[in-house]
């Protein structure tokens, strides 16, 4: 089982299954769906997805007919993607899960579009806290 939450907190979903094919997405529709260099995207069963705060605080947008995301109205936290041609899966946003999980994404996806500033394998300095740089 995982738990999660949107950033202001109002919509909080609950996951009774694993999480499957979990990847790395540098398209250029994640990355500006995200805002970040790219999304960390896995398949969860629809039938083992519950929303157990907020459903009145989600909306939807419809990218291409019949691909839905689904995100907060208050904070824009996307909380899942659905797809009408496979409504037995749900895709989540792996960012938006407070619990630990134990899968493990399989791939880097699209990386002939990803940010020409991301480098996939950087062996760049790592902090528990903010960059010391920072005041």
């Amino acid at each position: 089982m995982y738990l999660g939450k949107c950033l202001c907190g109002d919509v909080q979903v609950k996951i009774n299954g694993e999480i499957s094919d979990i990847i790395h997405c540098h398209c250029s529709l994640c990355r500006k769906n995200s805002g970040t260099a790219f999304a960390t995207n896995g398949f969860i069963n629809s039938a083992e997805f519950e929303i157990i705060a907020g459903k009145e605080k989600i909306t939807t947008f419809s990218f291409k007919p019949g691909r839905n995301r689904h995100f907060c109205t208050n904070c824009g936290s996307p909380v899942y993607s659905s797809n009408d041609q496979d409504p037995a899966r749900f895709r989540i946003r792996l960012g938006i899960l407070d619990s630990e999980i134990t899968e493990r994404p399989i791939s880097h996806n699209f990386v002939s579009s990803k940010a020409n500033w991301e480098e996939l394998d950087a062996q760049l300095p790592r902090y528990d806290a903010f960059e010391p740089s920072r005041k």
